[in-house]
Formats: C-alpha cells, structure tokens, sequence
C-alpha cells in the first residue's frame, strides 16, 4: 500500500491506484480508517454527511456527483449531498454549506475530481483536513470537510485546466467512483470485513 503522510497534518493520507496489483488491499486499509472515523464521531455524537461536489457538465468534473449517487443507490446511511440529479458546485456550494451546518456541526466527508501527475491518473486519495475545491480553475470557493477524497481524474499540462476536465474518459471516473464508493461502503459495515 502507497501509505504516505502529510507534512501539515501528520495524519497518515491513503492512496489507492486503479488497477494496480494492490487495489483491493488499500481499499481496505483505506476502509479501516474510515470505520475508524465513523466510530469516533458516533461516540461524539456528530452526524456523518458526505459532501459530494462537482458537475455532470464536464465529464471530468463529474467525479463527485456520480459518487453521490452511487452512495444513495447503496443505501449508506449517511447524509449525502451532490448527486447527479442534484449537484453540488461553486454556485450553491455556499448555500449547501449552511445547510448542512443545522442544527449542530456534523462530521463532513468531502469528494471533488482534481488534476495531479501523469503517472498518478486514476489514482485516489483519502485525507484528514478540509478539501479546497476548484483550485485547479482557480475558482475561490470555501475549504470544506473534516476529511476529504481526492479522485485524479486527469494531469497538469500547460493547456488551460478546464480542457484537460473535458477530455477526461469516462471510463477513469466511473474507476474513481467505484473505489470511493467501494471504500465507504466497506467502512459503513457494522462489522469489519474479515482481514482487514
């Protein structure tokens, strides 16, 4: 498993490649540690809310709307915001945000597509602190989540980034969305899979 930490938090980041020979056990290390997270926030007595941002528009931008649905249709029981049908993004995201604050502050899981490295396309990464989305199209929109996903949906290039969201496969993020959901849904299982 790629286990790596982050230098400003300290908190060990888990990163899953699609496809690789590897996938199916840092998916349930990843899992682990989002079970883990569940726990602590039912002993605070905090609401879990995924927070699934993105749009249809752009294919390479659909990474969290798709995950929201894919969540409902698995029945997590959790409340989840961005879905297909109704998307989180950088126009209602702020309104979305007050929301999901009452009555008290839950725990948040947040989600968005993003660019990164050639060599790290369809790979995901799961961190503790907030997620700051649409940096890639330089859009200043609120830093949002107590832990985020990451899904690397295509790579940097001196091309404008909102090309590279529209020449993003569908096929890398459907990848991205079933590790995501695969990992959660692992998590949200009362009791753990044997061998994790």
């Amino acid at each position: 498993m790629n286990l790596f930490y982050n230098e400003m938090t300290e908190e060990p980041a888990f990163y899953v490649k699609s496809k690789s020979k590897t996938e199916e056990k840092e998916i349930k290390c990843a899992a682990l540690k989002l079970n883990e997270i569940f726990q602590h926030a039912e002993r605070e007595n905090q609401e879990i809310v995924f927070l699934c941002i993105g749009s249809d528009r752009y294919v390479g931008d659909s990474l969290g709307p798709l995950v929201g649905t894919m969540l409902l249709e698995h029945e997590i029981p959790y409340r989840v915001y961005g879905t297909l049908e109704e998307p989180v993004h950088a126009f209602n995201l702020k309104g979305i945000l007050k929301k999901i604050q009452k009555p008290k502050k839950p725990l948040i899981i947040s989600m968005d597509a993003c660019l990164g490295d050639q060599g790290q396309v369809g790979s995901v990464s799961f961190n503790k602190g907030p997620l700051a989305p649409g940096k890639a199209l330089e859009k200043m929109l609120p830093e949002v989540g107590d832990y985020h996903f990451k899904g690397i949906v295509n790579y940097i290039d001196p091309l404008p980034a909102s090309q590279f969201l529209n020449d993003t496969r569908l096929y890398t993020i459907m990848n991205l969305a079933k590790i995501i959901v695969r990992i959660i849904s692992v998590a949200a299982q009362k009791e753990t899979e044997p061998g994790i």
